[in-house]
């Protein structure tokens, strides 16, 4: 991890402060020269050492601050006394012979040192064996000083607390922080990729309803001009070309938008941005005889959708036919007639897939089958129910 310069002062500050706190509670320079430079002196060269590492690698500063970790019992957070015969007592009474008093979590100027980078152990080291095997260390060094000093059972108390207090809890809950940071990032990716799939969406099914609309289209008009009378041989093959090479680039459309669909979203999100009669009157330029009626009230918001997606379709599978679109409140339709030319359609189309979808999820219904010599697309939008792409 490379060390920022404000990282480098919180240390150097940090290493002050640490320092004075060992110096204040370590013996009198005046008193005992020698004791004060050999104590206190340690005390702030290995401190020194831990947080100089301590950044980078903090387990490797538990280690260090090992020597000067919880090991004097003569101060502690707590003083509580066990009477064998069942009662209790604490505070700085005198103890009976029959009380047993015990200091909890012992407190030392390295105290605040040794539980931060053990919690920094926790939040940063994932592995598990490298923190157990320096809590072993920790426990043998407890041990050790409890047989030093006698093997009491009340040292054997405080050295418990102390391992628990300095390094087993600090680490848990850096562990526990590192596990809530790790969901709430697993979290925002999900969300991240939950809006890419959205947008692959949006994008696929708007180059279906705007580019296949065209390209389907281009090939109406590549087709009435290839029975158009005036024309060279040559020409009338260039035409028949321009309406095959049309109808490959919606299949190749096609494909792509197969690839770009999330099959778990629900479709379509924006069409092309226009009403319903200028997207009549851009058909009309192509060549499709088109006749529209329009119930003198406000045009339900999946006209424009459901119109499209006739007018695509009955350019496609039957060119130069006649279409009526009628639309209502209560329900819009798109009918043609029969083709009178050669069918640019491929199979496999999803069109009226993802436009049943939409119509699923704005609250109506859709029907859409052969009648008589021609085809009709029929939806009932409910009333009073808008579509939930804003189309």
């Amino acid at each position: 991890m490379r060390r920022r310069p404000r990282h480098l002062l919180y240390d150097v500050l940090l290493w002050l402060v640490m320092s004075v706190l060992a110096a204040a509670s370590g013996p009198d320079p005046f008193v005992d020269p020698s004791r004060f430079l050999f104590v206190t002196g340690g005390r702030v060269l290995l401190l020194g050492l831990a947080i100089a590492v301590g950044r980078p690698w903090p387990l490797a500063a538990v280690v260090i601050l090992l020597p000067v970790g919880p090991w004097d019992f003569r101060e502690g957070l707590a003083t509580v006394g066990w009477d064998f015969s069942g009662g209790q007592a604490t505070g700085d009474q005198a103890w009976p012979l029959s009380l047993l008093a015990v200091k909890i979590f012992p407190l030392t100027p390295t105290t605040p040192a040794v539980i931060w980078y053990a919690y920094l152990t926790g939040r940063r080291l994932a592995r598990i064996w490298p923190a157990v095997a320096v809590l072993g260390l920790a426990a043998m060094v407890g041990v050790g000083v409890v047989l030093a000093k006698g093997a009491h059972l009340r040292d054997w108390f405080t050295m418990v607390s102390a391992l628990l207090g300095f390094y087993v809890v600090p680490y848990l809950l850096g562990a526990l922080r590192r596990r809530l940071l790790q969901q709430r990032e697993r979290a925002q990716q999900s969300v991240a990729a939950q809006a890419r799939l959205r947008e692959r969406t949006r994008i696929a099914h708007d180059m279906h309803d705007s580019l296949g609309h065209d390209l389907a289209l281009i090939a109406v008009r590549a087709a009435g001009l290839e029975i158009a009378r005036g024309l060279t041989p040559a020409q009338a093959k260039a035409a028949g070309e321009l309406r095959v090479a049309a109808s490959e680039a919606t299949e190749r459309l096609r494909q792509i938008v197969g690839l770009l669909r999330d099959d778990i979203e629900p479709a379509p999100l924006a069409p092309v941005d226009e009403d319903v009669t200028a997207l009549v009157e851009r058909a009309r330029e192509s060549g499709m005889e088109v006749s529209v009626e329009m119930a003198p009230a406000p045009v339900p918001a999946l006209a424009h959708r459901v119109v499209q997606e006739g007018l695509t379709n009955a350019a496609k599978h039957a060119p130069g036919a006649w279409v009526r679109v009628a639309i209502a409140p209560e329900r819009i339709s798109v009918r043609n007639g029969a083709a009178r030319g050669g069918s640019t359609a491929l199979p496999g189309g999803m069109g009226l897939t993802g436009l049943r979808e939409r119509v699923r999820l704005a609250g109506g219904t859709m029907t859409a089958g052969p009648v008589g010599d021609g085809f009709e697309l029929v939806v009932i939008p409910h009333a009073g129910e808008p579509d939930p792409h804003d189309a």
